[in-house]
Parts: C-alpha cells; sequence; structure tokens
C-alpha cells in the first residue's frame, strides 16, 4: 500500500515537473532567432539577386507531395527513400511524403502544368524547408533550407557549365572560397558495362565481406551507390575500384569534356573525382559538389552540389526533356560565414526615429509617423514606451540618423525638436515643416 503512495506521489512530482519544463525544439530543429536574420537577409538575398541575373523565375511547391514522387525518382535504394524521408498515411488513406528534396516537385510542377509547350529551356529559381530524418551534426538539420537553381529542357553542356559558375560565384561572392568536386556518371546505356565491372570488382575474394550492413544490400539493389558510402571501409576499399569515366560512350565522353573546357576557360577551380556518384538515382551524366577550398577530406563538409537528369521527367510521366541542376543548403553556408568571421555590411539606410512625451503627444506622433511613412521616409518608433531615455536608447540602438521628439511644450508651440543622434544637437522648427527639413538633412548626407 505504502509503495503504491508512494509511487503514485512520485508519478505526480514528475508531471507536475514535466508541466514546469515546457516545451523543448525537436531534435535536428532550430529556432532562427532576431540576430541571425543579418546571415539569413545576406544569403537570401544574394541567392535571389544572382537568380535573377542569370533570368532564372521564382517556383514554389508544396511541402507534402505524394509518396510515390519521391520513390520513383530519388530511388527506392536511396538513403532519402529508406531512411531520411518523413512519411505517412492522412485521413483519406493517401500515402504522401514531406518535402525531403526539391528537384522531384519542381520537374512534377514542369510535367503538370504543361511548362514543354512554352520556350524552352525553362529555368527555375527555389527557396525553401526540406525535412529529413539525419543525424543532427554541425550544419545539418533535419529542417534545413535550400537554394536550388533547374534548368528543364536544355540539353547543351553549356547548361551545366553555367549552373557550376552560378555556384561558384553565389560562394565568390560572400567571400568564401570553394572549389569543385565533379564527374561524370554517364547515361544508362554506358553504366550496363561499367556496373558488370564494378560488380566483378566487389565480388574478388574477401571484399564482400569488408562492407558495411547498407553496402551489403546496395551491391544487389543498386551497385553504383556503393561509391556513395561514407564509412570509412567502404572508402578504403573503392580506391581500387574501376573508374566510370574509362567506360563512357563517346556522347557522354563529348560532353564531360565540353564542360571541363568551360570551366578551364574561366579559372574555376575544380578536381575529377571518379568516384562522385550523388546520392540519387536520377542523375546522368555531370554530377559535382561544392566544397570549402580548404577542406577536401570528405563530403561531410559539402555546401551543395548538383547534376544532369536526363530521365527524370520522362521518369515520372512527361515527355524526354533534358535538365540538369543543383542546391546548395543555406545553413551551412552560414556557418561557413560566421566560421571565417566574414564581415556583414551594416545597414546604411537612413533611419529617423521619433520620440514623445505624454499621452497626447504620442497620439499626434503617431499621426506623423504615418505620415512619413507614407512618404517614403524611413521611420522607426517605439510608442510603448514612455520614457524618453529609454526611447532614445532605442534610436541609438537602431542607428537613426535623427530623432524627432514630441512633448508638451511642442504640442503648446506648434514646434518640433530634430536631434542629430552622432553630434547630439537639437534644433527646434516649425511641426508643418518637419517633413521637408528632414528630407534635406537625409539628402544632405546622401550626397555628402
Amino acid at each position: 500500500m505504502f509503495k503504491n503512495i508512494k509511487k503514485n506521489k512520485d508519478k505526480k512530482f514528475h508531471d507536475i515537473n514535466r508541466k514546469r519544463r515546457g516545451f523543448k525544439r525537436i531534435r535536428g530543429m532550430k529556432d532562427i532567432l532576431f540576430d541571425e536574420y543579418r546571415y539569413w537577409d545576406l544569403v537570401v538575398n544574394k541567392a535571389g539577386n544572382l537568380a535573377k541575373t542569370y533570368s532564372f523565375k521564382q517556383i514554389s511547391t508544396p511541402l507534402l507531395e505524394n509518396l510515390e514522387l519521391y520513390k520513383r525518382s530519388s530511388g527506392k535504394s536511396s538513403d532519402i527513400v529508406n531512411k531520411e524521408m518523413y512519411s505517412f498515411i492522412d485521413k483519406n488513406g493517401e500515402k504522401l511524403a514531406i518535402r525531403p528534396e526539391a528537384t522531384p516537385g519542381m520537374a512534377r510542377a514542369y510535367i503538370e502544368h504543361g511548362m514543354f509547350n512554352l520556350p524552352q529551356p525553362i529555368k527555375m529559381f527555389w527557396l525553401g524547408p526540406l525535412l529529413r530524418h539525419e543525424k543532427p551534426q554541425s550544419g545539418r538539420l533535419r529542417q534545413h533550407t535550400q537554394f536550388d537553381l533547374e534548368i528543364f529542357g536544355e540539353a547543351s553542356p553549356v547548361a551545366d557549365f553555367m549552373l557550376i559558375l552560378i555556384a561558384f560565384n553565389f560562394f565568390r561572392e560572400l567571400q568564401i572560397n570553394v572549389h569543385i568536386q565533379i564527374n561524370s556518371i554517364g547515361c544508362r546505356e554506358c553504366r550496363k558495362e561499367y556496373i558488370s565491372r564494378l560488380l566483378e570488382f566487389y565480388r574478388e575474394r574477401g571484399k564482400r565481406s569488408k562492407l558495411c550492413p547498407d553496402c551489403k544490400k546496395r551491391i544487389i539493389k543498386n551497385p553504383l551507390r556503393l561509391l556513395d558510402c561514407k564509412e570509412e571501409k567502404c572508402i578504403e576499399l573503392r580506391a581500387e575500384a574501376p573508374q566510370i569515366v574509362d567506360f563512357l560512350c563517346d556522347e557522354c565522353r563529348n560532353h564531360f569534356i565540353k564542360v571541363l573546357e568551360y570551366l578551364d576557360e574561366l579559372d574555376i577551380p575544380y578536381n575529377l573525382n571518379s568516384f562522385l556518384v550523388r546520392g540519387l538515382d536520377y542523375y546522368t551524366k555531370t554530377v559535382f559538389e561544392i566544397l570549402p577550398a580548404e577542406d577536401d577530406s570528405s563530403r561531410q563538409s559539402s555546401l551543395g552540389g548538383g547534376g544532369r537528369f536526363d530521365e527524370l521527367v520522362e521518369n515520372l510521366g512527361g515527355r524526354p526533356t533534358p535538365a540538369c541542376g543543383f542546391g546548395i543548403g543555406l545553413e551551412r553556408v552560414i556557418l561557413k560565414i560566421k566560421e571565417k568571421n566574414i564581415p556583414l555590411k551594416r545597414d546604411e539606410e537612413n533611419y529617423v526615429f521619433i520620440a514623445q512625451l505624454g499621452d497626447q503627444s504620442r497620439r499626434k506622433a503617431i499621426g506623423l509617423f504615418e505620415e512619413l511613412r507614407r512618404g517614403g521616409i524611413n521611420v522607426r518608433q517605439s510608442f510603448t514606451k514612455d520614457s524618453l531615455k529609454a526611447q532614445l536608447e532605442e534610436a541609438n540602438r537602431l542607428g537613426a540618423k535623427f530623432t524627432l521628439i514630441l512633448g508638451q511644450k511642442e504640442m503648446i508651440d506648434g514646434t518640433i525638436l530634430i536631434r542629430d543622434m552622432e553630434s547630439g544637437i537639437q534644433e527646434v522648427i516649425d511641426y508643418k515643416k518637419i517633413k521637408n527639413e528632414i528630407e534635406k538633412k537625409l539628402n544632405g548626407i546622401t550626397n555628402h
């Protein structure tokens, strides 16, 4: 009896403690707080500006898609489908998946909206969250944000090169030095003989037993993925494996050579990586990854990657359509900016802060705020604060150039104070002339 009483007390105490503790973020998820958005604004604006410069148009796709879309595109044996994808059966009995990658959704949109009837190529810019049930680590979260560019309806190797160039420019303009790991995995015909030779290599005496459990399954389901394994023993074993570039057909070889020639022409640094295959079934021909220049040790430090996927649209039920694209993980980019202590440019906008003293002044100050805002002046305020000192501190924190101060005396006199926040000098002006006066002062700063 006493044991039951103690057990009930412990349970009650545990329940109370749990309620007091409240809720915490789910593992692998992250809150983006106020100061962090300085970095997000920087990388998102850079991505958007580059996309527009190279004539990509923005598209958004749903967070939920049909589960079969990813099984047919990414491959049933891929880690994304097998291990990482969040999937469920909804209340209507439909099998759905939360978006683990961007490309299949864009390919589906290309087909569903009949974009093959538009002038080709179709150049898409996409930015949004992806969710994968991965082991959280530095720069890798279960919910992460990706910047994608995709080109549908273009077979030329120039398209592959242009994507690599844009990705390289994205990092260079953020002051992050990178190099490109690149390979060609050929087409379906190329790979037949190569996979046969690869299987011969791994079936040689003693090699298969050294493979990790996942690779023992891959050797049956998708042998090419043996080259993509990140386990140390498997990486050592593949060092002597045959290289796919030795088995390319003439068309795939010529395509790859032209991509490399364009890279050489613009002095974009790259390394030929004969074992780079990417982890998704839909890739053909060119594949590439972007790594920090100072770190070429492993793909764990990859900042992004992509390649060509000429068979994807057809595999999803569309017309045969050549295509290529890339994705860049923004969390990893921001982490790299912080690691390298890359200075962020200060916001150069000239803010005007409006401060007030007293309820009557506050009401008039609110009207002035709206008038100036509609007139195109960058105004800020803290109308919930009563203390002038607290309001001036807020104006300083925001980097305001001038503060307009409206108190009881100014209300009676029909005037307003303009305070230069840098020098501390204040002057009294006619309230009716405030817009013209503040515009003159702001123009003076700009012209200076």
